[in-house]
């Protein structure tokens, strides 16, 4: 088989832009040159790529599997000459983690500092993403870990033969509000009475676990703010705008400081999962080493 690199390239181009046109610009050469290469690449493999029949273009079953080697052997290439022409200044490879956005401001520095402090020293990328853009980075191999939230009832579940996982820590999302001048909830959850709610909006990670529980309950709600994010449904709780189900970890010092409440007893808690996520076809020796040691460290689970 006998693959160049720029059709390496190139593929990686079109997976980013799906679009012929663009990525012909980005990669400076005219649109039915761009097409041949990559119709050279699918006959030197000997299966498609691309639909084409589709707008804009999808990446097949196949293509998205090989999409994560190739962006592999393309960054590894480009890591072993900046090594050999000794431009790159860092101290070791980089690994890239892509984390969830209510994971990357709390727990991540903390996680980074009890490795440090355990002897474990990495260089380390952060792209904090929702988890759908996180999982995307995973699989079309734009990072090399991913850490996020495990959701049982989420639909972005990754197939552990491909994507094995390794349990960094538990912790729950609990109903929290603002209080009032005597340090008391201003809500409660009560099974007869209309629950003010904050809610996650449609698609987002978190409230698929949010809304499970409140249909088994069936506690009855009215939504007075609905968003994706988790600090946005934190600033409206501290505001004193409702009840928002939020990870505990990343209230922890807004409860301290007696800006919010949880206001529900246990049964009202969600347990949550800490999951650091790798793709098995990546062979970058920083990732298998960081791994390794990893799985050594006897708190963790892995798949």
């Amino acid at each position: 088989m006998n693959l160049e690199l720029r059709w390496l390239e190139d593929f990686s181009a079109l997976a980013t832009t799906l679009s012929f046109s663009k990525a012909a610009e980005q990669r400076f050469v005219t649109q039915p040159a761009f097409s041949r290469r990559i119709k050279n690449l699918e006959q030197a493999l000997g299966f498609h790529l691309i639909n084409r029949s589709k707008t804009p273009v999808e990446l097949t079953e196949a293509g998205q599997v090989f999409l994560i080697t190739a962006r592999n052997v393309i960054e590894q290439l480009h890591e072993i000459v900046r090594h050999i022409h000794h431009t790159d200044t860092t101290q070791g490879e980089i690994l890239q983690f892509a984390v969830a956005h209510s994971l990357a401001q709390g727990f991540f520095p903390q996680w980074m500092g009890k490795l440090r402090r355990e002897g474990l020293f990495i260089t380390s990328r952060l792209l904090a993403a929702n988890v759908g853009d996180a999982t995307r980075a995973l699989r079309e191999g734009a990072c090399d870990l991913m850490l996020a939230y495990h959701d049982p009832e989420s639909a972005l579940q990754l197939p552990p033969e491909l994507f094995p996982w390794l349990i960094l820590g538990h912790t729950e999302m609990v109903p929290v509000c603002g209080l009032d001048q005597y340090h008391r909830p201003l809500f409660t959850i009560d099974i007869n009475q209309q629950l003010p709610l904050l809610a996650y909006g449609q698609g987002a990670f978190l409230g698929h676990s949010v809304n499970l529980l409140l249909r088994q309950s069936k506690l009855r709600y009215v939504k007075l703010f609905e968003t994706a994010m988790a600090d946005s449904l934190k600033a409206m709780a501290i505001e004193g705008l409702g009840i928002a189900w939020l990870p505990k970890l990343s209230v922890e010092n807004e409860l301290a400081r007696k800006e919010l409440i949880i206001c529900g007893d246990k049964q009202w808690y969600i347990p949550l999962e800490i999951r650091l996520y790798r793709c098995s076809l990546i062979r970058k020796n920083a990732i298998k080493s960081f791994w390794e040691k990893l799985e050594n460290q006897s708190n963790l689970t892995k798949t």
